[in-house]
């Protein structure tokens, strides 16, 4: 069994896949690839299939990843399918609770920055019409939400019941 991570932003082209790739790279470094498993989506169709934004990859290379990737769109399937769904602000966790009318999976979606340790941002901000120090912010930002969020998945009772 695995511990399924969803993250969510507006276009999965920049956020949302910068966030599922440090979250799969601190899994790898922490051996833990074959129980916990990572995707990302958008919650607009705006750019299916596209790879993540080349700006959000050179600021990812400066710390040493690689973003790999191809943008998809959050199903309502989605809701059931993982463990927990993370969104990178406020807008997106209004519209992935717009997906489940009945309230069914509300307590498995979360906002990343509620596992941030070291930074007191409460949404992660979009960079898509800034500059680059945006996209570097984001990264550094996400890193340490991500380390938080491996923490805490690795000792919730969920986790721990799938392993």
């Amino acid at each position: 069994m695995t511990y399924k991570l969803l993250f969510v932003c507006l276009g999965n082209i920049c956020r949302s896949p910068s966030a599922e790739n440090i979250m799969n790279h601190l899994i790898l470094e922490a051996g833990l690839s074959a129980t916990i498993v990572c995707d990302s989506a958008g919650t607009s169709g705006y750019h299916v299939g596209a790879a993540p934004d080349r700006r959000m990859s050179v600021a990812a290379k400066k710390r040493g990843l690689e973003l790999i990737g191809q943008s998809r769109q959050l199903k309502p399937t989605d809701l059931q399918s993982f463990d927990l769904i993370l969104a990178m602000d406020r807008e997106n966790y209004q519209d992935i609770l717009y997906l489940d009318r009945e309230g069914k999976y509300e307590d498995k979606i979360r906002m990343i920055c509620d596992f941030a340790r070291s930074k007191p941002d409460r949404e992660i901000p979009d960079p898509y019409y800034g500059g680059a120090d945006g996209f570097d912010y984001v990264i550094d930002l996400l890193y340490d939400a991500c380390a938080g969020l491996l923490t805490y998945v690795v000792n919730s009772p969920e986790y721990q019941a799938k392993i």
